[in-house]
């Protein structure tokens, strides 16, 4: 796959990641739980690879903190989910490693990186598991998603083909 057009790809996952912020959410604690953003950690993972998925990732939650959709607590979480579910894809080529590197990704590792945030930067005693929990049923949900939808789509030769050739020029 040529580099113009996973950008493009990555543009159009993070301009649906952004606009699609302030409808869907939940508010839990001082986090926004978006499960938005895992359905798209899922399909570019298995769509354009780690390095893209890290980017839209991070893109999404910049916009999303800059709007005032998201909190802090969106980077630690989606990025890691994100890179989880590319490389686990990457090393199976299986969805379901993808959406299990999502939920472990952003419910446990995430959330477990969200702590020393809360405690450091923000100042606030925040328990441990005030976190993962939150993050584990928002990946779920997100993961489950995108699982569905890339399920449907590898049922398709040229989507399996336009893929085929994108792990060739890796």
């Amino acid at each position: 796959m040529k580099k113009t057009y996973k950008l493009t790809l990555t543009a159009m996952f993070v301009a649906i990641g952004t606009l699609t912020s302030h409808l869907i959410y939940i508010p839990i604690g001082f986090t926004k739980v978006f499960p938005i953003q895992h359905f798209i950690n899922v399909l570019s993972a298995v769509i354009l690879g780690p390095g893209y998925a890290v980017l839209q990732a991070f893109s999404i939650s910049l916009f999303r903190n800059l709007m005032g959709t998201g909190s802090i607590f969106a980077f630690p979480g989606s990025i890691i989910g994100a890179f989880l579910a590319a490389y686990f894809y990457q090393k199976s080529k299986k969805i379901g490693f993808a959406f299990f590197g999502e939920v472990v990704g952003t419910g446990i590792l995430g959330g477990l990186a969200c702590y020393p945030i809360a405690k450091l930067l923000l100042g606030q005693e925040a328990a441990i598991f005030g976190f993962v929990p939150a993050f584990i049923i928002s990946s779920l949900a997100g993961s489950m998603f995108g699982f569905m939808i890339l399920s449907v789509l590898l049922k398709n030769n040229a989507f399996k083909t336009l893929q085929q050739k994108q792990f060739k020029n890796l």
